[in-house]
């Protein structure tokens, strides 16, 4: 079994390393774009030319499924790339999981990029799975950009911002950036407070990686033997895990067993 997965930077780690545990067997294509990061700011138009470059780069190795482990990605290039691929090799999107989140009854905040955060896209999820339940947007400037760069200071910095944006009441927190799953103890931190109930954050990479199997027709084997290798593209150019993402253990997940090729830090 061969898993692909596309972002521009290290914020399809989550995802990886959920696959990595439902199937360590599998082989893992992650196919970045350092040459074209950060996604976010460009247009519709430039952002899905990148994706479907990157896209195409993982299509090659052959993978059973393809991962868009980017919410934004995912936003504007989903029916690009679903177009392009489909049916040889399934598609599956990262979608904020306000849906599971608002089922809990709220209140529920929703922790996302400045860029997504009041979008039409993300006013739509809440609209359609979210009526009732109070909502309150957090825009988390920077820290999806500090995350990337494994920044300590940094990143202590905009979480605690956008911990001081979200309310008082707030029962549980969507991380609506697949970077922010990387730091979720952190954001739990920050947000609980003293007296109120535990935190419930909601990702999505559990979801996206389960359904990715679905969609090949395999089950979970989390007990299978750590034997799947791990192949890094970087703007379509076989290359090495980016330093950074070392300093996760979504990370360093991928360094046991079989090694994986990693950048030389100097």
């Amino acid at each position: 079994m061969k898993i692909a997965l596309m972002d521009s930077g290290i914020g399809l780690l989550a995802a990886t390393a959920a696959v990595r545990r439902l199937r360590p067997d599998a082989d893992l294509v992650l196919s970045l774009d350092p040459d074209g990061m950060p996604w976010g700011p460009r247009t519709p138009e430039d952002l899905t030319e990148r994706a479907v470059a990157v896209a195409e780069a993982a299509a090659a190795h052959r993978p059973d499924a393809l991962i868009v482990g980017c919410n934004t990605a995912t936003v504007h290039a989903l029916p690009t790339l679903r177009a392009r691929l489909e049916p040889g090799i399934p598609v599956i999107g990262t979608v904020p999981a306000i849906k599971p989140a608002a089922a809990g009854g709220g209140p529920v905040a929703i922790w996302a990029t400045p860029a997504t955060t009041g979008s039409p896209y993300q006013r739509g999820l809440i609209r359609d799975f979210a009526a009732g339940v109070p909502v309150t947007e957090v825009p988390c400037w920077g820290l999806a950009e500090a995350v990337e760069q494994a920044d300590e200071a940094a990143i202590d910095a905009a979480v605690a911002a956008a911990a001081e944006l979200t309310p008082d009441g707030v029962t549980t927190v969507v991380l609506g950036c697949t970077h922010y799953e990387l730091v979720a103890e952190r954001i739990r931190a920050a947000v609980r407070r003293p007296g109120r109930p535990p935190l419930v954050l909601h990702g999505s990479a559990g979801a996206v990686a389960a359904q990715a199997l679905r969609r090949i027709g395999a089950r979970p084997a989390p007990e299978s033997a750590a034997r799947g290798g791990v192949t890094v593209l970087l703007s379509g150019r076989e290359g090495a895990l980016p330093e950074p993402a070392l300093a996760y253990e979504e990370g360093r997940l991928l360094t046991r067993g079989v090694p994986a090729p990693v950048a030389d830090p100097r």
